[in-house]
């Protein structure tokens, strides 16, 4: 019974502050969760922009629009979040002096709030694609449902441990921005990575969003077949980097008080 009052507590902390973050995300107007609607919207329109004015097609389908979203929305969604959790520990200073409160909750609150954006974001802007004639329903949903949760499992592993270096030395954010800055190029965005070279292949696979993109549009068009897509391999470390963050997150907690 103890456990049990203890998980639900937990879940009761997590709760209140997903509805903290929330409100300090986006305030209390709706231009807010405009915004965030409208981030990879530009993204899409413009690589839309560059590829209609150069005469190209889509790489995939007819639809560059739908080309480019299913790339840009998985990257959008990585990259907020590690940049997101990355700063869990110090912005919920003041809060992390409560007893009932742990770091972790930070993390998962925060976890939950740019998951359930980005599934709101997710049916919006594929359902304005569908709406206005440039999509097709999805060929097998539930592989995009399995990528999407595959991301956020990748990307809570690394944003944890960019929340403890970033903690440690705050500098880090500057290190993580140039690391991250070449998987718009690395992902797949506007290309397809199984037409690539062998030499560059063999480069691009270690990208776990690749294989992220790579899952989604096999899960979007019905013959799309990829030759790089490796699905235990983005499990596994998706699971490692979670638990290193963790493990990490548990053993440094005393250093951080």
């Amino acid at each position: 019974m103890g456990i049990a009052k203890l998980t639900w507590l937990q879940i009761r902390v997590i709760v209140s502050l997903t509805l903290r973050e929330t409100r300090m995300t986006f305030g209390t107007s709706h231009s807010g969760y405009l915004w965030a609607i409208v981030q990879p919207l530009v993204s899409i329109t413009f690589l839309v922009f560059i590829f209609y004015l150069i005469g190209r097609q889509a790489p995939y389908g007819t639809s560059l629009a739908l080309f480019f979203s299913t790339a840009v929305l998985t990257l959008e969604m990585h990259n907020k979040m590690s940049v997101s959790l990355m700063r869990a520990f110090t912005s919920n200073k003041a809060l992390l002096t409560y007893p009932m409160i742990r770091e972790t909750d930070t993390l998962f609150a925060r976890t939950v709030l740019i998951g359930s954006t980005f599934v709101i974001i997710n049916i919006i802007l594929y359902g304005g694609l569908i709406g206005f004639g440039l999509a097709d329903l999805p060929s097998n949903p539930e592989h995009i449902i399995l990528a999407f949760l595959s991301a956020l499992l990748f990307s809570f592993g690394l944003g944890t441990i960019n929340a403890i270096l970033y903690q440690r030395n705050q500098s880090w954010q500057h290190v993580e921005k140039v690391l991250a800055r070449p998987l718009f190029f690395m992902s797949g965005v506007f290309y397809i990575p199984s037409h690539m070279p062998p030499e560059a292949v063999m480069v691009l696979k270690w990208n776990p969003v690749l294989h992220l993109v790579e899952w989604v549009r096999e899960g979007y068009y019905a013959n799309y077949t990829s030759q790089i897509l490796d699905i235990p391999y983005v499990l596994s470390v998706g699971a490692c980097l979670s638990m290193i963050g963790l493990f990490f997150e548990r053993i440094t907690r005393k250093s951080r008080v």
